[in-house]
């Protein structure tokens, strides 16, 4: 089942794919187009951890002359860079390539620790698409990217849909592509992923928990291109959906 988390008539709705339309849990049925879609994401009590994969497709390592990783190269994400479909992401104004990165992100559906590879699926609630940008002006290491890079406020998109982990059982070849007002820029395959999603379970919850509403995102494929205000970026997920996202100028300092 694919859920979404929307606002409509005044008040933040869960809804569910149905017939093209959303389905409210008040029995109403609603055109996408007339909601705002907000992250697919249930609120949780305590701050939500998310956990992000670089270099972790060996095409995009390749992309940018570096040997593929020995293990997961992770940096952590604040909640305040998430939104969601159709939403604006703001470029500022000085810097030279702002990208796009599809991603496949997990959703933890509860608390996992010491988690066996063979057993972490039972872990996931669903599958989501994240576009996690990046603005190569800022960044010092691929390695380690700082801040100013990654965990900005309104750089990560992150829906429409919410699919539930027992409809999609299988990751090991679902293709992803990206689209820049309408021209494919990017093409991969989560076959090509260097750390899987079980395995990535296996390693985070080995040293820390991972809770429900907790997010990993996976990393992306070669062919990333730069933004600029007025571009239509569509990031897409074979059997999860696909995720519109419009740069805009941002006229505010950002240091």
């Amino acid at each position: 089942m694919k859920h979404a988390r929307i606002a409509y008539d005044g008040a933040i709705h869960h809804a569910v794919e149905q017939d093209g339309r959303l389905l409210l849990d008040d029995g109403r049925s609603v055109s996408q187009d007339a909601v705002v879609w907000l992250p697919p994401l249930k609120p949780v009590a305590q701050a939500r951890t998310i956990l992000a994969l670089g270099l972790n497709y060996a095409d995009h390592a390749k992309e940018l002359d570096f040997k593929a990783p020995d293990e997961p190269l992770v940096f952590v994400k604040g909640e305040a860079s998430l939104l969601g479909h159709r939403a604006f992401t703001r470029r500022p104004p000085e810097v030279t390539f702002m990208h796009y990165e599809c991603e496949l992100a997990v959703v933890i559906g509860q608390a996992a620790r010491r988690v066996r590879r063979d057993d972490a699926h039972d872990f996931v609630a669903g599958y989501t698409v994240a576009n996690d940008y990046a603005i190569r002006d800022y960044l010092e290491n691929w390695y380690r990217p700082n801040l100013r890079v990654k965990n900005r406020d309104t750089c990560t998109p992150i829906g429409p849909w919410l699919v539930d982990a027992a409809d999609l059982p299988s990751l090991a070849s679902l293709k992803l592509q990206t689209t820049v007002n309408g021209k494919v820029t990017q093409s991969g395959n989560t076959g090509d992923m260097i750390f899987d999603v079980p395995f990535l379970i296996e390693y985070f919850s080995s040293f820390m928990t991972l809770q429900p509403g907790d997010l990993i995102l996976t990393g992306t494929p070669d062919g990333v291109v730069d933004c600029q205000p007025g571009d239509v970026i569509v990031t897409e997920i074979e059997g999860i959906g696909a995720l519109q996202n419009t740069i805009v100028s941002w006229p505010h300092p950002t240091h």
